[in-house]
């Protein structure tokens, strides 16, 4: 991810070169196609534990073989220039973090035949190493785009060429891609530590890639402690176990908001809710074509709300004023009949490298009535009180996501050197909708029916939805709170963020 730019802080005299050319092997539409990158930059001889430097002149140089440019060539491509984002895990011991280095080259001549070298260029993140432990730069998976230029005599418009391709560190890599070895020396008293993630502020990961984005003013104050457990906070638990174990791709998160019930002329309150999610990888998307302006790159996962082992929210209380006299109050939980799906769309701009995300969230939900009052008089609702069908939104592509289910979309966008603005699945933010209520059914017991109630005061379309997801935890690879480092997890693994939820 990238960073508010930090100069390095070792003069040019002390400086120790890295010019690596690393095998690897790229993902083309005709197939795999061996490569070989060159990594060049310059890091500091040493660096001091609490101070932060950035690898100085890196230059990422991808020399592409005859049969890669073939697929390239056309009648109107004359030339062809490169974007790349290359993985760089930087570990310190047993501490880890993980960089993307982006950079751009400018437009090169396509040769008639032939291997063909593009450098791009760029800044990278800065680094502050917490301790005196050495620091490692390896290199990772590398994601290229490539942009044809047309002839100047084209008048058609149409170019062509391939989409961004991954390419992934070849086995044979030597010493398994490590570019550079820091040594590490005592800091100022009170540095010692992990090192930090590079700054935050940069376009979304390339897939396999990237610490998590962060977003300004989504919650309330951060506690100025790590607090030991999810119950310190007065919310319900939220973590994997024995029986649901983490995989390295796992998250979980809270998720909390309001419910417009329209016939009511009020909103219900969702408190706090955990949702645990298979997470995923960003991929190239599939059978589209080649965009030459940006970079595409889609995202799906599945979620599950997790409530005492069950796929529920926590019971929450409603209160209505019904038919504008009589108060009612509705206890209530919302189950979840089918995969939750989630489905993310990044877009990124050549240019200037702006970021916009799409994410819609899909569930089937009912709704279920535990207790009822009415006037303080509690009625007998019986232990199937619910909905008929799941509560249902209108669907964007119906053929594609059939069947009654709720529809929740949020929107991102990030400029380069600035906080993700808006919702993404690893940094939450707000996500709204507008569903209808299905009649109500096998609510009350013996002869009194309160269906036809419950149905008259409540069942209907256009209630509006906003809901607040928090920060994710990723509970195999935990960011705790420290004074350079916003918390994601708790030391026992659940979520440190816990969202408000917004009107």
């Amino acid at each position: 991810m990238l960073a508010a730019l930090v100069p390095a802080t070792a003069s040019a005299s002390d400086t120790q070169e890295v010019d690596a050319a690393l095998p690897y092997v790229c993902a083309f539409p005709s197939g795999p196609v061996p490569a070989t990158v060159r990594i060049s930059a310059e890091f500091p001889q040493r660096a001091r534990a609490g101070e932060a430097f950035s690898p100085a002149g890196v230059t990422t140089a991808v020399e592409l073989p005859a049969e890669a440019v073939a697929g390239l060539a056309g009648s109107d491509v004359t030339e062809v220039r490169a974007g790349t984002a290359l993985t760089v895990a930087v570990a310190q011991d047993a501490a880890t973090a993980t960089a993307i280095w982006r950079g751009g080259s400018d437009p090169v001549p396509l040769p008639a035949s032939g291997p063909l070298t593009l450098t791009a260029t760029g800044d990278v993140p800065s680094v502050t190493g917490r301790g005196d432990g050495d620091l490692t730069f390896t290199a990772g998976d590398l994601a290229l785009g490539l942009t044809p230029g047309l002839a100047e005599d084209s008048g058609d418009g149409e170019v062509t060429g391939v989409p961004a391709v991954d390419c992934a560190l070849a086995e044979d890599a030597p010493d398994e891609g490590l570019l550079v070895t820091v040594p590490a020396v005592p800091g100022p008293p009170g540095t010692s530590g992990p090192p930090s993630p590079p700054a935050s502020g940069g376009p979304s990961p390339v897939p396999g890639g990237g610490p998590r984005e962060r977003q300004e003013g989504r919650s309330g104050e951060a506690p100025e402690s790590v607090p030991s457990a999810a119950a310190d906070r007065d919310v319900p638990p939220c973590r994997y176990d024995e029986d649901n174990p983490p995989t390295p791709l796992s998250l979980n998160a809270y998720v909390t908001g309001y419910a417009n019930v329209k016939k009511q002329k009020a909103a219900s309150y969702l408190p706090p809710s955990c949702v645990l999610i298979d997470g995923g990888e960003f991929q190239f998307p599939v059978d589209e074509p080649f965009d030459p302006e940006q970079l595409v790159m889609v995202l799906t996962t599945y979620g599950e709300f997790s409530h005492q082992g069950r796929p529920e929210t926590p019971p929450y209380d409603s209160t209505f004023l019904s038919f504008d006299f009589t108060p009612v109050k509705a206890t209530m939980v919302l189950k979840q009949t089918g995969p939750m799906r989630i489905d993310a769309r990044m877009t990124m701009r050549y240019s200037d490298l702006f970021t916009t995300t799409e994410t819609y969230v899909r569930v089937p939900l009912i709704a279920q009535v535990t207790a009822l009052e009415v006037n303080g008089v509690p009625l007998d609702v019986g232990p199937s009180c619910r909905t008929e069908e799941s509560l249902t939104s209108v669907e964007p592509d119906p053929a594609k996501h059939p069947g009654d289910h709720v529809v929740l979309y949020g929107k991102a966008e990030q400029a380069i050197g600035e906080d993700v603005v808006g919702y993404t699945l690893l940094t939450g933010g707000p996500l709204a909708g507008e569903v209808t209520i299905p009649a109500f059914t096998g609510c009350g017991t013996g002869r009194e029916d309160l269906d036809r109630l419950l149905t008259a005061s409540v069942s209907g379309p256009g209630n509006h939805i906003k809901q607040v997801q928090g920060q994710t935890c990723t509970p195999l690879v935990p960011v705790f709170e420290t004074p350079e480092t916003r918390g994601q997890c708790t030391e026992d693994l659940q979520p440190y963020q816990i969202p408000v939820a917004e009107r």
